[in-house]
């Protein structure tokens, strides 16, 4: 069965209780009155209740109010957070150089409002010292403390030790800040690109205007001041 409802002379009952287009409240009128009503306002007559005795019927814009009903739709799929479970695998013995790699894993997944798996693999005679793995996560979790929480203890798992760090975020919360940081890196780049306006000389030659003219010799100049310091940590 379809779910649209019931519009003008779909509806098949003889009287109804009329609601107007402010949400006023007509009363119980005969169909064909409502009719009338509704082309009187050039509006649609729309079934909102039909369990209802009689039928709930309104005047309204019915294209208007199914287009603005799919646009909330969307919105509120747009801000729907999924549960999402990220995954990052270690091992005991891991390097500082790795550790610090795989924790910066975790802190971006973390920010992003997602939980994290932790997973120590252990392999060989490392199954033999379990406290290795149990504090290598420990420490994990109190370099992240400020970003998230021990949601599952650590906890043996064949070979493997396990823990679950959840976010202090809510999800729907890390994807609006990531929203608006966006809107704020669009901002910024369109303030760092003014709009120049030109004229032509005499001779047929571009020329800036005074004010962008007396600006024009600096720019060179503190575009490399700006590039100078993204060059020498690239070199280093």
């Amino acid at each position: 069965m379809s779910a649209e409802p019931r519009i003008n002379d779909r509806i098949r009952v003889p009287e109804v209780r009329l609601v107007g287009p402010s949400g006023e409240q007509v009363g119980i009128v005969p169909l064909a009155k409502a009719l009338e009503l509704a082309q009187e306002y050039d509006l649609d007559l729309v079934e909102v209740a039909a369990t209802a005795r009689p039928p709930v019927c309104k005047l309204m814009d019915y294209g208007k109010f199914k287009y603005e009903s799919a646009m909330k739709a969307r919105e509120a799929r747009k801000n729907q957070a999924h549960t999402v479970i990220k995954e990052m695998k270690l091992r005991p013995k891991i390097d500082p150089h790795d550790y610090d790699t795989k924790k910066g894993h975790v802190v971006r997944f973390l920010k992003q409002g997602d939980k994290v798996k932790i997973t120590i693999m252990f392999r060989g005679r490392e199954q033999s010292r379990p406290e290795l793995g149990y504090r290598l996560l420990q420490r994990l979790a109190e370099d992240v403390a400020d970003l998230g929480f021990v949601e599952s203890n650590p906890k043996q798992d064949g070979r493997n030790m396990i823990m679950v760090l959840g976010p202090h975020k809510k999800k729907t919360e890390a994807m609006a800040e990531a929203r608006e940081a966006q809107a704020a890196r669009k901002a910024e780049r369109q303030a760092l690109q003014p709009g120049r306006v030109q004229h032509s000389s005499a001779d047929g030659e571009e020329l800036l205007d005074a004010d962008e003219a007396d600006e024009a010799p600096e720019a060179p100049e503190a575009a490399a001041e700006e590039e100078a310091p993204a060059e020498a940590s690239a070199e280093a």
